[in-house]
Protein backbone atom coordinates (compact mmCIF):
# COMPACT_ATOMS: atom_id res chain seq x y z
CA UNK A 1 0.00 0.00 0.00
CA UNK A 2 2.84 2.37 0.82
CA UNK A 3 4.36 1.75 -2.62
CA UNK A 4 1.01 2.51 -4.26
CA UNK A 5 0.70 5.72 -2.25
CA UNK A 6 4.20 6.80 -3.23
CA UNK A 7 3.45 6.07 -6.89
CA UNK A 8 0.19 7.99 -6.67
CA UNK A 9 1.74 11.11 -5.16
CA UNK A 10 4.66 10.87 -7.58
CA UNK A 11 2.23 10.84 -10.48
CA UNK A 12 0.45 13.91 -9.08
CA UNK A 13 3.75 15.76 -8.72
CA UNK A 14 4.79 14.79 -12.25
CA UNK A 15 1.42 15.88 -13.61
CA UNK A 16 1.67 19.21 -11.79
CA UNK A 17 5.21 19.71 -13.03
CA UNK A 18 4.18 18.91 -16.58
CA UNK A 19 1.22 21.29 -16.31
CA UNK A 20 3.48 24.09 -15.14
CA UNK A 21 6.05 23.20 -17.79
CA UNK A 22 3.38 23.64 -20.42
CA UNK A 23 2.88 27.18 -19.11
CA UNK A 24 6.58 28.02 -19.49
CA UNK A 25 7.02 31.12 -21.61
CA UNK A 26 8.67 30.72 -24.99
CA UNK A 27 10.16 34.10 -25.93
CA UNK A 28 9.97 33.21 -29.62
CA UNK A 29 6.18 32.91 -29.68
CA UNK A 30 5.03 35.44 -27.06
CA UNK A 31 3.63 38.52 -28.76
CA UNK A 32 1.87 40.04 -25.75
CA UNK A 33 2.94 39.34 -22.17
CA UNK A 34 5.97 39.24 -19.89
CA UNK A 35 9.31 37.51 -20.40
CA UNK A 36 11.11 37.73 -17.05
CA UNK A 37 14.75 38.84 -17.17
CA UNK A 38 15.52 38.63 -13.47
CA UNK A 39 19.13 39.51 -12.68
CA UNK A 40 19.71 41.27 -16.01
CA UNK A 41 20.77 44.90 -16.18
CA UNK A 42 18.73 47.34 -18.22
CA UNK A 43 20.52 49.61 -20.74
CA UNK A 44 21.15 52.69 -18.63
CA UNK A 45 22.38 54.96 -21.42
CA UNK A 46 18.96 55.22 -23.07
CA UNK A 47 17.69 58.79 -23.40
CA UNK A 48 14.08 59.86 -22.78
CA UNK A 49 12.15 63.09 -22.27
CA UNK A 50 10.69 63.84 -18.84
CA UNK A 51 7.25 65.35 -18.36
CA UNK A 52 8.94 68.76 -17.99
CA UNK A 53 10.47 68.25 -21.46
CA UNK A 54 14.00 67.68 -20.23
CA UNK A 55 16.22 65.06 -21.85
CA UNK A 56 17.46 62.54 -19.31
CA UNK A 57 19.18 59.19 -19.47
CA UNK A 58 18.30 56.28 -17.24
CA UNK A 59 21.74 56.19 -15.66
CA UNK A 60 21.30 59.63 -14.10
CA UNK A 61 17.71 58.90 -13.08
CA UNK A 62 18.11 55.51 -11.45
CA UNK A 63 20.09 56.09 -8.26
CA UNK A 64 17.75 54.27 -5.87
CA UNK A 65 15.27 51.34 -6.01
CA UNK A 66 12.92 52.16 -8.87
CA UNK A 67 9.36 51.05 -9.61
CA UNK A 68 9.15 50.87 -13.40
CA UNK A 69 5.91 50.66 -15.36
CA UNK A 70 4.86 50.94 -19.01
CA UNK A 71 1.71 52.66 -20.26
CA UNK A 72 0.43 54.70 -23.16
CA UNK A 73 -1.60 57.80 -22.49
CA UNK A 74 -4.61 57.13 -24.74
CA UNK A 75 -5.08 53.61 -23.40
CA UNK A 76 -8.78 52.70 -23.00
CA UNK A 77 -7.99 49.63 -20.89
CA UNK A 78 -5.62 48.75 -18.06
CA UNK A 79 -3.16 51.68 -18.12
CA UNK A 80 -5.26 54.02 -15.99
CA UNK A 81 -6.14 51.34 -13.40
CA UNK A 82 -2.44 50.39 -13.27
CA UNK A 83 -1.40 53.96 -12.51
CA UNK A 84 -4.17 54.24 -9.93
CA UNK A 85 -2.89 51.03 -8.34
CA UNK A 86 0.64 52.44 -8.18
CA UNK A 87 -0.69 55.67 -6.65
CA UNK A 88 -2.65 53.78 -3.97
CA UNK A 89 0.23 51.52 -2.95
CA UNK A 90 2.64 54.48 -2.87
CA UNK A 91 0.31 56.09 -0.32
CA UNK A 92 0.12 52.97 1.86
CA UNK A 93 3.60 51.42 1.68
CA UNK A 94 5.85 51.94 4.69
CA UNK A 95 8.64 53.44 2.57
CA UNK A 96 9.36 57.08 1.70
CA UNK A 97 9.01 58.06 -1.93
CA UNK A 98 12.08 59.99 -3.02
CA UNK A 99 14.23 58.63 -0.21
CA UNK A 100 13.72 54.86 -0.25
CA UNK A 101 12.51 54.50 -3.83
CA UNK A 102 11.19 56.33 -6.87
CA UNK A 103 8.68 55.64 -9.65
CA UNK A 104 9.31 55.76 -13.40
CA UNK A 105 6.45 55.43 -15.87
CA UNK A 106 7.50 55.13 -19.52
CA UNK A 107 5.14 55.51 -22.45
CA UNK A 108 5.69 52.88 -25.14
CA UNK A 109 3.68 54.94 -27.66
CA UNK A 110 6.13 57.01 -29.70
CA UNK A 111 3.41 59.59 -30.42
CA UNK A 112 3.08 60.49 -26.72
CA UNK A 113 4.74 63.77 -25.75
CA UNK A 114 6.04 65.43 -22.56
CA UNK A 115 2.95 67.67 -22.60
CA UNK A 116 0.65 64.62 -22.59
CA UNK A 117 2.81 63.06 -19.89
CA UNK A 118 2.41 66.12 -17.67
CA UNK A 119 -1.38 66.09 -18.07
CA UNK A 120 -1.59 62.35 -17.43
CA UNK A 121 0.60 62.54 -14.33
CA UNK A 122 -1.73 65.08 -12.70
CA UNK A 123 -4.48 62.46 -12.68
CA UNK A 124 -2.58 60.02 -10.48
CA UNK A 125 -0.61 61.97 -7.88
CA UNK A 126 -3.51 62.87 -5.57
CA UNK A 127 -2.46 60.16 -3.11
CA UNK A 128 1.13 61.39 -3.02
CA UNK A 129 2.42 64.23 -0.86
CA UNK A 130 2.91 67.23 -3.14
CA UNK A 131 6.64 67.66 -2.48
CA UNK A 132 7.17 63.96 -3.24
CA UNK A 133 5.39 64.06 -6.61
CA UNK A 134 8.64 64.96 -8.40
CA UNK A 135 9.88 61.46 -7.61
CA UNK A 136 7.21 59.90 -9.84
CA UNK A 137 8.66 60.66 -13.25
CA UNK A 138 6.85 60.20 -16.57
CA UNK A 139 9.01 59.57 -19.63
CA UNK A 140 8.43 59.61 -23.39
CA UNK A 141 10.94 58.80 -26.09
CA UNK A 142 11.98 57.70 -29.55
CA UNK A 143 10.99 54.28 -30.89
CA UNK A 144 14.54 52.95 -30.78
CA UNK A 145 14.87 53.65 -27.08
CA UNK A 146 11.35 52.40 -26.32
CA UNK A 147 12.14 49.13 -28.09
CA UNK A 148 15.43 48.78 -26.20
CA UNK A 149 13.95 49.22 -22.72
CA UNK A 150 10.81 47.11 -23.31
CA UNK A 151 12.88 44.28 -24.77
CA UNK A 152 15.38 44.50 -21.90
CA UNK A 153 12.69 43.96 -19.27
CA UNK A 154 10.61 41.51 -21.33
CA UNK A 155 7.55 43.73 -21.79
CA UNK A 156 5.89 42.42 -24.95
CA UNK A 157 3.17 44.53 -26.56
CA UNK A 158 1.55 44.67 -29.96
CA UNK A 159 -0.08 47.44 -31.97
CA UNK A 160 -3.74 46.74 -32.73
CA UNK A 161 -5.18 49.48 -34.92
CA UNK A 162 -5.02 52.75 -33.01
CA UNK A 163 -4.41 50.98 -29.70
CA UNK A 164 -2.03 48.43 -28.22
CA UNK A 165 -2.42 45.02 -26.64
CA UNK A 166 -0.13 44.79 -23.64
CA UNK A 167 0.24 43.21 -20.18
CA UNK A 168 0.05 44.97 -16.84
CA UNK A 169 2.46 45.07 -13.93
CA UNK A 170 5.51 46.76 -12.43
CA UNK A 171 9.20 45.94 -12.41
CA UNK A 172 11.61 46.68 -9.57
CA UNK A 173 15.03 47.98 -10.63
CA UNK A 174 18.05 48.19 -8.31
CA UNK A 175 20.16 51.39 -8.05
CA UNK A 176 22.66 49.90 -10.50
CA UNK A 177 20.00 48.94 -13.02
CA UNK A 178 19.42 45.27 -12.18
CA UNK A 179 15.94 43.77 -12.64
CA UNK A 180 15.09 42.30 -9.23
CA UNK A 181 11.34 41.65 -9.18
CA UNK A 182 8.17 41.58 -11.27
CA UNK A 183 4.78 42.24 -9.68
CA UNK A 184 1.85 41.54 -11.97
CA UNK A 185 -1.65 42.92 -12.16
CA UNK A 186 -3.24 46.28 -11.37
CA UNK A 187 -3.24 46.38 -7.55
CA UNK A 188 -0.29 45.72 -5.29
CA UNK A 189 -0.02 44.92 -1.59
CA UNK A 190 2.07 47.39 0.43
CA UNK A 191 3.99 44.50 2.03
CA UNK A 192 4.86 43.03 -1.39
CA UNK A 193 6.12 46.37 -2.63
CA UNK A 194 8.09 47.05 0.54
CA UNK A 195 9.86 43.69 0.31
CA UNK A 196 10.52 44.24 -3.39
CA UNK A 197 12.04 47.67 -2.68
CA UNK A 198 14.29 46.19 0.01
CA UNK A 199 15.41 43.43 -2.38
CA UNK A 200 16.09 46.01 -5.09
CA UNK A 201 18.19 48.07 -2.67
CA UNK A 202 20.23 44.96 -1.88
CA UNK A 203 20.44 43.94 -5.55
CA UNK A 204 18.75 40.59 -4.88
CA UNK A 205 16.61 39.29 -7.76
CA UNK A 206 13.72 37.19 -6.43
CA UNK A 207 11.16 35.00 -8.24
CA UNK A 208 7.73 36.49 -8.56
CA UNK A 209 5.33 35.32 -5.85
CA UNK A 210 2.40 36.48 -7.96
CA UNK A 211 3.15 33.83 -10.60
CA UNK A 212 0.23 31.93 -9.10
CA UNK A 213 -1.96 34.67 -10.58
CA UNK A 214 -0.48 34.02 -14.02
CA UNK A 215 -1.29 30.35 -13.57
CA UNK A 216 -4.88 31.00 -12.49
CA UNK A 217 -5.58 33.88 -14.85
CA UNK A 218 -5.19 34.37 -18.60
CA UNK A 219 -4.37 37.75 -20.08
CA UNK A 220 -6.87 38.74 -22.76
CA UNK A 221 -5.04 41.04 -25.21
CA UNK A 222 -8.26 41.97 -26.99
CA UNK A 223 -10.12 43.04 -23.86
CA UNK A 224 -6.84 44.10 -22.17
CA UNK A 225 -7.87 42.39 -18.96
CA UNK A 226 -7.25 39.24 -16.91
CA UNK A 227 -9.77 36.39 -16.97
CA UNK A 228 -9.98 33.36 -14.73
CA UNK A 229 -8.68 30.16 -16.34
CA UNK A 230 -11.42 27.71 -15.37
CA UNK A 231 -9.59 24.72 -16.87
CA UNK A 232 -6.37 25.26 -14.92
CA UNK A 233 -8.09 26.03 -11.63
CA UNK A 234 -10.53 23.12 -11.98
CA UNK A 235 -7.71 20.74 -12.87
CA UNK A 236 -5.72 21.77 -9.81
CA UNK A 237 -8.76 21.40 -7.53
CA UNK A 238 -9.58 17.97 -8.96
CA UNK A 239 -6.02 16.74 -8.34
CA UNK A 240 -6.11 18.13 -4.80
CA UNK A 241 -9.47 16.46 -4.05
CA UNK A 242 -8.25 13.18 -5.55
CA UNK A 243 -5.21 13.30 -3.27
CA UNK A 244 -7.41 13.92 -0.22
CA UNK A 245 -9.76 11.05 -1.16
CA UNK A 246 -6.85 8.69 -1.65
CA UNK A 247 -5.35 9.64 1.71
CA UNK A 248 -8.75 9.13 3.32
CA UNK A 249 -9.04 5.65 1.82
CA UNK A 250 -5.60 4.70 3.11
CA UNK A 251 -6.43 5.91 6.62
CA UNK A 252 -9.80 4.13 6.59
CA UNK A 253 -8.20 0.88 5.45
CA UNK A 254 -5.58 1.04 8.19
CA UNK A 255 -8.25 1.65 10.81
CA UNK A 256 -10.28 -1.29 9.48
CA UNK A 257 -7.20 -3.54 9.78
CA UNK A 258 -6.64 -2.43 13.37
CA UNK A 259 -10.29 -3.17 14.28
CA UNK A 260 -10.07 -6.69 12.75
CA UNK A 261 -6.86 -7.43 14.60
Amino acid sequence: MKKIAILFFTSILVSTFNLNAQQAINPDIVEVGWIEHLGDTIPLDLVFNSEVNKQVNLRELIDKPTVLSFVYFNCPGVCNPLQEGISRVAEKVDMELGKDYQILTISFDVTDTPERAQKKKKNFIDNIVKEKADHWIYLTGEQENIDAITEAVGFRYMETGLDFSHPSGIILISPDGMITRYLYGLDFLPFDLKMAIIEAQQGLPKPTINKVLQYCFNYDPQGQSYTLSITRVAGTIIMFIAALVFIGLIIARRKAKKVKS
